[in-house]
């Protein structure tokens, strides 16, 4: 079958980056685990999904994403400093480790803590893959209409269209 607007797509992907001249394998999705999602809702990144437009069920893929399409460059100002108060009664952060964050707003994202000083955490907000370009190969494993209520829901429920708990 061929992929649509309204079909849940299952498939395998490999996820590379460049790192110092190499290619390295950031991610994978296996066909016991695949990546299944609801083509067109908005989940995937829009380039990802424009290059699979064109793809049927059993087809292999290989594309790759700039940095633009993919993840944004690497913005040197999504950096913040986050009062040191702000983690009393907890753990400082360490370096390299991962804060889940929230703004005013209530949207939830993730920062990396690049330093830690005394009354301060700097944390830097790019994504872990931003200014990277990406490339994705795999292979199409599966592709269904959604049912009607992983459509109301705007996602998919699996590659059978379950809930697998």
């Amino acid at each position: 079958m061929k992929i649509n607007p309204q079909h849940v797509v299952s498939l395998t992907y490999d996820l590379y980056v460049d790192l110092d001249g190499a290619e390295v394998l950031q991610e994978s999705a296996t066909e016991e685990q695949p990546l299944t999602f609801l083509y067109g809702a908005g989940q995937m990144l829009p380039r990802f999904e424009e290059n699979l437009s064109t793809l049927s069920t059993g087809d292999a893929y290989d594309f790759r994403l700039s940095a633009e399409d993919a993840y944004g460059n690497y913005d040197e100002e999504a950096v913040a400093t986050l009062p040191l108060e702000m983690f009393k009664g907890t753990d400082t952060p360490e370096i390299g480790s991962i804060l889940p964050l929230q703004d005013n707003n209530g949207n939830r994202f993730q920062g990396m803590v690049v330093s830690v000083n005394e009354d301060s955490v700097i944390v830097d907000l790019n994504h872990p893959m931003a200014g990277q370009e990406l490339h994705f190969k795999g292979n199409i494993l599966n592709v269904r209409p959604a049912t009607p209520e992983e459509l109301s829901h705007g996602h998919a429920h699996g590659a059978d269209g379950h809930h697998g708990h």
